[in-house]
């Protein structure tokens, strides 16, 4: 068995740690950026498929004290390098230290990656390495000294999917569009609208989610190439994602004024399979209605920082809350970083998170939630 570790952004850990309930795993350990509980292979390649919210999927190899170079080094060279990594496995270091007395990470980097190299010596009685294998991302975290050894399993961040490959100006993470839809509870039951869809982000997560489409069925993960995890497992973990994929019928509406972005959307949707559960159409925010009542608005408008001036933001979001106020008992979610979004809006939210889109701090206002 291995400690598992699935980091996550800031704020996204109670969700993260939901989803990994919902997979039936218990005693789990939530803390900043990271939920850690037990697992094997297989479990290692269940996170790596079906996580929505989770940045990347590690194995724990050691935690221990360290204040000097040497604590670093032989705290590395006891742990047992050899038991995962094989004889050619290409070993890299990453590293970051917060508030520790190690705080070159370019040093601590080398220390780490010097006593891998000393014990996997020992372990296969070799003076050299080739390192032409598997690859073996080693991360070197420090926090107030406390070191955390990590080897990643998925390779590329779990937020590609494989469906975007162009994403507009300003991105939401496919990671943090995931965690918008499941704070709502979405299901596919409602009627549910993002008038500022851009590339199509949320819509596209939306229907995944309704589907149950695991997000990582159509990409590959570094430990895939690991003599350690069994092809079998990741065959076996992958039909049985396939298998899980409902047959629920829906179709969930994405506008946006920019035509551009919405033939991205079209061909993103197309990507992830779900073309024919969103429509996306060519629409101010100003112009969106529907007749449907108890429906369902996740969306992230702009927000000064990508498009400019703050008094045409205004003038935006004083139009969003006349357009919203014409849908009947309808919930509406949105996700900015201005910081007088409830005050221009004009209504003040039943609930706001606090969440990170990349660096920049955002606020998801709540309001009529069901």
């Amino acid at each position: 068995m291995y400690k598992i570790i699935a980091t996550t952004t800031f704020g996204l850990e109670a969700i993260t740690a939901k989803e990994l309930k919902a997979l039936g795993y218990e005693d789990l350990v939530v803390e900043n950026g990271k939920v850690t509980f037990e697992g094997d292979e297989m479990d290692i390649a269940i996170c790596n498929i079906h996580l929505r919210t989770a940045e990347r999927v590690f194995i724990k190899m050691a935690e221990f004290k360290a204040t000097s170079f040497e604590e670093l080094f032989q705290g590395t060279k006891s742990v047992d390098w050899g038991e995962l990594i094989p004889i050619d496995g290409k070993m890299h270091v990453i590293g970051k230290s917060v508030k520790s007395q190690l705080h070159s990470v370019p040093d601590c980097q080398g220390i780490v990656k010097k006593a891998v190299v000393e014990k996997m010596k020992e372990k296969y009685n070799a003076s050299w390495f080739s390192e032409e294998g598997p690859v073996y991302k080693i991360e070197v975290s420090i926090l107030k000294d406390l070191v955390t050894l990590s080897v990643d399993t998925s390779g590329v961040g779990l937020h590609k999917r494989g469906y975007r490959e162009n994403a507009g100006e300003a991105p939401l993470k496919e990671t943090l569009a995931a965690a918008l839809v499941l704070l709502t509870k979405f299901d596919g039951s409602r009627q549910l609208i993002d008038p500022f869809c851009g590339s199509g982000t949320i819509v596209i997560e939306a229907a995944m989610i309704a589907k149950n489409m695991a997000p990582g069925l159509k990409r590959n993960f570094v430990s895939e190439t690991w003599p350690s995890m069994d092809k079998e497992i990741w065959q076996q973990v992958r039909e049985g994602a396939k298998a899980a994929i409902n047959s629920k019928e829906f179709k969930i509406q994405g506008s946006d004024i920019e035509g551009r972005v919405l033939r991205t959307a079209i061909n993103n949707a197309e990507k992830a399979g779900v073309s024919n559960y969103v429509n996306f159409q060519k629409l101010p925010m100003q112009s969106v209605s529907s007749k449907k009542k108890n429906g369902l608005i996740i969306t992230n408008p702009s927000y000064g920082e990508r498009l400019g001036e703050v008094e045409e933001i205004k003038v935006l979001y004083k139009e969003f809350s006349a357009m919203y106020s014409n849908l009947e008992d309808w919930s509406c979610y949105i996700l900015t970083s201005f910081e007088e979004f409830e005050k221009v809006f004009g209504k003040k939210a039943d609930k706001n998170r606090k969440l990170y889109n990349g660096r920049l701090q955002c606020y998801y206002y709540q309001y009529n939630i069901k």
